[in-house]
Formats: structure tokens, C-alpha cells, sequence
């Protein structure tokens, strides 16, 4: 299982990161790669926990210094990206890597890690849903819900550059689904396409 990674990228409340959060409680072998992002900290998020947090001068310092495996201006002034030293600490375990990204990340992970690198998208059933859950989450202005919801449109795409798409209609029914994703790619088997 060496060196292997599983990359999940989606809109902004497509349901990721609670399907990613749910996987890792099913496979201990899976370890969560820690993004850094030069955005601040929202809500209850803790450096080194959700993500490595840094202003925009350290990170930029960081894109000069040649220390991300990847990394992406999402929003304008806002960075995201995957550091090298988490991917090496996550590989010296044994541990394969569950990748949580931007859609663009996500691409651009692909790429780099090739037939190592299994990619799913995670599609909103339609955007009037996407719309409500990121209005239920209450940690964002309506200015920001439909900066998302814009962003999201064009986010949507890039799913057929990813090797499986997965419909968040139904949680339980997602998790299923990407679950039988991860046994056929860890078990060494290339699950067929699904758009």
C-alpha cells in the first residue's frame, strides 16, 4: 500500500469533508493530509489540526522556498496548498494519504502522482442543495454563500478530469459508495470510471 493517495475534491458544501471524515474512522491504515492556507482560522478550526494556518508572507515565502507539493490561489489573497514534509511524514508511517483539496489541487495531484493516485469528485445533487447547506452552516455571509455557489459552477467542470464521480444526494448511500472505491484501489484493483 506504499506511497498510495486518494484525493477527494468537491464544491464547498458538497458533503467532502464529512465523507472524508467518516473514512478515516473506517480505515486506520488512511491518514489525512493537513493543508496549509493563508485564509484565517473560521470557527473552531486549530492550526495543525484542520489545516496549517500562515499568513500570506510565510506562504509566499513557502511557494519561493519550493516547500509545497502543490498549491493553488483559490480565493484572490487566499492560498491554499499541500506541504512536502506532511506527505513524507504521512508516507514514513505506511499510511496511505486521503487528500481533502480544491477542485484544482485535486487535478493537479492526479497529475503528478499518476496511477499511485486514485481522484474522486463529490457532486452536489443540484445547486439549490448546495445552496442550503452552505446557508445551514451559518459560518458564511450571503456575499460569500454566493461566491461559493459561483465558484462551485465552475468547479463542477473539471469532474470529468477525476477518476470517479460520487453523488452526495444521500450520506450514508456516498459513503457506501466511495468505501467500495477505496477496498478495489487499495486492494490493487483499478475500479472502473464512474461519471
Amino acid at each position: 500500500m506504499s506511497n498510495k493517495v486518494i484525493i477527494f475534491s468537491a464544491p464547498s458544501g458538497s458533503g467532502k469533508s464529512t465523507i472524508v471524515g467518516r473514512l478515516l474512522a473506517d480505515y486506520p491504515n488512511l491518514e489525512f493530509s493537513i493543508s496549509a492556507t493563508s485564509r484565517a482560522p473560521r470557527g473552531n478550526e486549530t492550526d495543525g489540526r484542520e489545516y496549517y494556518f500562515f499568513t500570506r508572507e510565510e506562504f509566499e515565502n513557502k511557494i519561493r522556498n519550493g516547500e509545497f507539493v502543490e498549491y493553488e490561489e483559490v480565493y484572490e489573497g487566499s492560498y491554499y496548498g499541500t506541504l512536502k514534509s506532511e506527505v513524507e511524514r504521512i508516507w514514513a508511517k505506511g499510511h496511505a494519504i486521503i487528500f481533502d483539496i480544491d477542485v484544482k489541487g485535486g487535478v493537479n495531484l492526479k497529475s503528478l502522482y499518476g496511477d499511485t493516485a486514485m481522484s474522486v469528485f463529490i457532486m452536489p445533487p443540484d445547486m439549490e442543495t448546495l445552496k442550503k447547506r452552505l446557508e445551514s452552516r451559518g459560518t458564511d455571509s450571503a456575499e460569500s454563500i454566493e461566491k461559493r455557489l459561483a465558484r462551485a459552477k465552475e468547479e463542477m467542470e473539471y469532474r470529468a478530469k477525476f477518476d470517479h464521480v460520487v453523488v452526495n444526494d444521500d450520506l450514508e448511500t456516498a459513503v457506501k459508495d466511495t468505501r467500495r472505491l477505496i477496498d478495489a484501489f487499495l486492494a490493487g484493483s483499478k475500479p472502473a470510471k464512474t461519471l
